[in-house]
């Protein structure tokens, strides 16, 4: 007798437990096609964030020179740690978090993974505010109306399906709906610089200080994914090349990142302000009668970076130690984000912003430990510690130093930063000081 065939959402469908986030990928699983790493870092940049980005600088008083260097320097420094933590993923068949635990332990991940489902609802929040003005507008184009929370509801409820399929339907919205955005997105672009008036070849002094805060920014645009990146690579097979991993990993990340801010370098001229706001706006207008284009792309460019964002937030939860199905973690984090943005629909984008930007500094020394402890470290299979680690500490320590000492925003500045001007190097120190504190005491206990 014959066996029936699965359904096709059987194959769509990633495991609805617990223990397909806390427990490795099974190697009969791990038949990810290896294109798919390119398309997981290159299409969640895709969108106005990029943009809003890029026309900042000129209003931070960077000339389109110097913007361009910090966008080329701030973007590889930023992509590099994520890129080589996209490599841990094969080997290890864990999401980025629980990977780390090989360096925190099973209880010392618990406050990192918290603290990035809290990031991950956040900007859920964030990016679904212009992303449902957008629709909106959308709509009166087409002659219908809706509400604010119906549009984001609508937006959000697709989000959520996403993470509710989780990894297999998230990588493929990546792949296929990137490719989409990535044509739009192009046109619009041509059609923003035929209507630009920015004059490129105006050149002024530009501060070390400003420089730096501006490249730190930049730095923090591709680094806030380093929390993400095995998450869909762990479906690779074990004996995926590293090396090809990690070049794949980068030239999306900078394939989308640096084109799309040199975009918003060359149009900030024709955007009133370097917010989502303006930009939808400017598109719009740029784009004549076929602006509705425009609105389309930015509405649909939220479901590439948010069904992103919900499916890595339902894994945090769980490795923070909420141990609930899948299925609970993806509609509490997606239903968190929904009621966040509606709340906040007015000032609150720009304000949670800024403390999203501050409460990223954990992210550096973070990656930091994990890529020491991963190139550095032993390499052995071994038990998982099961409590509090010394690398827990070292990074408990270094992110609350970091913040308190050189973080630099609207909310709070550090001593430091005030100290340099404004200038931001948290980044920067988080992660060395963290990376290299653990490494030096892991090779002290290897050769006692």
């Amino acid at each position: 007798m014959t066996q029936p065939l699965p359904s096709p959402h059987a194959y769509l469908m990633e495991d609805l437990s617990a223990a397909s986030v806390r427990e490795p990928v099974p190697a009969a699983l791990k038949t990810m096609p290896t294109d798919r790493v390119f398309w997981s870092h290159f299409s969640p940049n895709l969108g106005p964030g990029g943009w809003v980005t890029g026309a900042l600088l000129i209003s931070m008083g960077l000339d389109f020179y110097t913007g361009v260097l910090a966008i080329i320097v701030g973007n590889i420094i930023g992509a590099l740690p994520v890129a080589f933590a996209a490599s841990i993923g094969p080997e290890t068949g864990l999401t980025q978090m629980e990977a780390s635990r090989r360096a925190l332990g099973r209880l010392g991940v618990r406050p990192p993974a918290f603290l990035n489902w809290i990031y991950c609802v956040g900007w859920d929040a964030v990016n679904n505010v212009p992303a449902a003005t957008a629709l909106i507008a959308l709509l009166l184009a087409c002659g219908l109306s809706a509400p604010f929370w119906l549009a984001l509801g609508l937006l959000a409820a697709v989000q959520m399906m996403a993470s509710v399929y989780g990894h297999h339907v998230v990588q493929l919205l990546q792949k296929y709906l990137g490719a989409l955005l990535l044509v739009t997105f192009l046109v619009i672009g041509g059609v923003q610089i035929s209507h630009s008036t920015a004059h490129l070849t105006a050149m002024h002094p530009v501060s070390w200080q400003t420089f730096l805060l501006a490249t730190g920014i930049l730095v923090s645009f591709n680094l806030s994914w380093a929390s993400y990146s095995s998450d869909y690579t762990r479906y690779l097979p074990a004996s995926t090349s590293p090396a090809k991993i990690i070049g794949l990993a980068l030239t999306g990340l900078l394939g989308s990142a640096i084109p799309f801010q040199i975009l918003g370098l060359l149009t900030a001229s024709s955007i009133a302000e370097p917010s989502p706001t303006a930009v939808i706006a400017s598109f719009q207008h740029a784009m004549g009668p076929v602006g509705i284009v425009a609105l389309a792309a930015i509405a649909l460019s939220s479901i590439t970076g948010n069904s992103f964002n919900d499916n890595t937030a339902s894994y945090s939860l769980i490795s923070a130690g909420l141990h609930v199905p899948r299925i609970a973690a993806a509609v509490l984090t997606a239903s968190l984000g929904y009621v966040l943005a509606v709340a906040g629909a007015g000032q609150y984008a720009s304000l949670y912003t800024d403390y999203l930007l501050v409460t990223m500094y954990w992210i550096a020394p973070w990656i930091g430990i994990v890529l020491a402890d991963w190139y550095f470290g032993d390499r052995t299979p071994k038990p998982v510690p099961p409590g509090w680690t010394r690398g827990a500490t070292i990074f408990t320590v270094t992110s609350v130093l970091t913040i308190g000492l050189f973080s630099t925003s609207t909310i709070y500045t550090g001593p430091v930063a005030r100290w340099l001007g404004g200038a931001d190097i948290g980044y920067y120190i988080g992660f060395f000081v963290a990376a290299l504190w653990y490494a030096l005491g892991a090779r002290s206990r290897t050769s006692s």
